[in-house]
């Protein structure tokens, strides 16, 4: 007997007789269907274009379907045993196992549970693994999944860039973002798994892809020539929430028609580098810029002029635009728009005032804060202005309750998120911003210094003026 039909004898045929039984069946069909999902995963991703790069792909390819794939491996020799030691049991042990015959009933219908099985389980795992996949790569899963990327989710959510996955700025393509990705997104669920995520979640983050491969996917900055109009109102603390409001023109700039480099865009679109003193990039101690003939001239804030310790960054759309699709107001900023929009009523007397200090005042929670704001403003009218509670009861309420919206929409106690936490860069009012290097202490070597000189960015045409006539004469109010 030749070695091919000793292991045909001694092996296959008792193989498929013990094989033959429901717990083998339904393993084997297990792993083909898992197999022939990871099969196709790997095509897309090694061929296709049409791959998910969501971080926690990983793991459903590398975790769950091999998961399921040698769960239906151990189930496959486990039946055998089973059936094996039953059979042995009832003292049925074949003297010849029966040969491999699609014409033996028990066998050919054996074959064709496991066919039947493995087309449903593949079409089952396959369209679970896909909207498993859709799920994972929607704003929904990233924001409301993960407790902790709520206060994020939130503030994307009411921003300019809601329309846009997630995975489409924080992800890139090609295999070295992904890999990136799935390193980062396996780390954070780790330390959400053990509590020992960071309070509030760092910003900026680190492995943010340059601002070139992703604002620059929608946005063209040397096409951002031309000036901004721009009318901010504000309310005053006294009893009629008087009204005030600066007008400016913003110099956008970016590339004229002279191919010329001109306002904010414009002059930061050359090459500048920078040293950032903190993980907030908030203290910037030295700048270097490219200059057009290729020279470059180094500013420092310290009197050698020497060049700090720390990442040396190459400026871009993010160091200013740092909360574009995240951004979190201040208190002042919230209820001066809110009341602008009219969801908090001017005509309450005091509302300003009263409402700032309630925005402002710590609660121990979100739900505490749903409490105590409404009841303490009904409680200041009903003790300082009985008459417009009477009268205006339902403007109070209304009120009160924009109040809460606009804490929720800002701080997050659970987080350690409050007013203030995650600085926005664009401006000067609220935090550094601009003045982080033009504050007229970064000096070169020359005599030089970065320009503080306000002209240079905007113009004012009437600061914190009631019904500025200027807006009348254009047409604007």
């Amino acid at each position: 007997m030749s070695s091919f039909e000793r292991f045909r004898e001694n092996w296959v045929r008792p193989a498929l007789f013990f094989g033959n039984n429901s717990i083998s069946l339904i393993g084997g069909a297990l792993t083909t269907a898992s197999a022939m999902t990871l099969i196709g995963f790997w095509v897309v991703d090694v061929f296709g274009r049409g791959g998910s790069t969501n971080p926690y792909l990983g793991i459903l390819v590398d975790l769950l379907l091999p998961g399921v794939f040698v769960l239906g491996l151990v189930l496959i020799p486990l039946g055998m045993w089973l059936r094996r030691r039953r059979v042995r049991t009832a003292g049925k042990l074949p003297e010849a196992y029966p040969k491999v015959d699609l014409a033996d009933p028990v066998f050919r219908h054996g074959v064709l549970f496991v066919l039947a099985a493995t087309t449903i389980n593949f079409v089952l795992v396959g369209t679970a693994s896909y909207r498993g996949v859709a799920y994972m790569d929607s704003p929904s899963f990233c924001g409301q999944a993960c407790h902790v990327m709520y206060p994020e989710y939130t503030a994307y959510r009411l921003g300019p860039h809601s329309h846009v996955a997630c995975t489409e700025c924080h992800i890139g393509s090609g295999v070295n973002s992904a890999v990136r990705a799935k390193v980062n997104g396996t780390k954070q669920l780790i330390e959400v798994a053990f509590h020992d995520y960071p309070t509030p979640i760092p910003s900026p983050v680190e492995s943010l892809r340059p601002a070139r491969e992703i604002c620059e996917s929608c946005h063209t900055p040397a096409k951002f020539a031309g000036d901004k109009l721009i009318v901010k109102s504000s309310y005053a603390d006294d009893e009629q929430n008087t009204k005030t409001q600066t007008v400016l023109v913003l110099h956008l700039g970016g590339r004229d028609s002279l191919d010329h480099l001109v306002g904010i865009h414009g002059v930061h679109l050359g090459h500048i580098e920078y040293i950032a003193a903190d993980s907030t990039r908030q203290n910037i101690p030295w700048v270097m810029r490219r200059n057009p003939d290729g020279t470059e001239t180094a500013y420092s804030t310290s009197a050698d002029g020497g060049i700090p310790k720390g990442e040396r960054r190459v400026m871009d759309c993010i160091d200013c635009h740092n909360r574009a699709a995240h951004s979190f107001v201040t208190p002042e900023e919230a209820i001066n728009e809110a009341m602008d929009a009219g969801s908090i009523s001017p005509n309450l007397p005091w509302i300003h005032k009263e409402g700032l200090a309630l925005l402002k005042a710590g609660y121990a929670s979100q739900d505490d804060a749903h409490a105590k704001i409404p009841a303490q403003l009904t409680a200041f009218y009903r003790s300082q202005n009985p008459q417009v509670l009477a009268s205006q009861g339902a403007l109070v309420n209304a009120a009160a309750n924009e109040l809460v919206t606009l804490y929720d929409q800002n701080v997050f106690p659970f987080m350690k998120v409050t007013w203030g936490t995650h600085p926005n860069n664009l401006g000067h009012m609220d935090y550094p911003g601009c003045f982080r290097c033009h504050d007229g202490s970064h000096n070169a070597k020359s005599g030089a210094s970065i320009t503080n000189d306000c002209s240079a960015c905007h113009n004012l045409l009437a600061v914190d003026e009631k019904s500025p006539k200027l807006l009348t004469e254009i047409g604007y109010q």
